[in-house]
């Protein structure tokens, strides 16, 4: 099995909750347009004023969606 990378995209401000919620939205259209797996992205809170959007890709397909998307940073996902 290979191994998993959490791509990372923050946003900041007083609307970054509601701006990462939406970019979440791309993400999913990109995964089925692309026809990627797994199919799994997300959003979280940090703070009332720092939100991220993620999407987690394998190692053979991160290369393609980093050119693509251009997330901030990344980390290895672990469930």
């Amino acid at each position: 099995m290979s191994r998993q990378i959490k791509l990372i995209w923050d946003f900041r401000g007083q609307a970054s909750a509601k701006t990462a919620e939406h970019h979440e939205i791309h993400l999913k259209e990109y995964i089925l347009a692309e026809n990627l797996s797994p199919n799994i992205t997300g959003f979280e809170i940090l703070t009332d004023m720092h939100t991220i959007a993620y999407m987690v890709v394998t190692d053979e397909t991160m290369i393609q969606v980093r050119d693509a998307l251009k997330p901030h940073r990344g980390e290895v996902f672990s469930n």
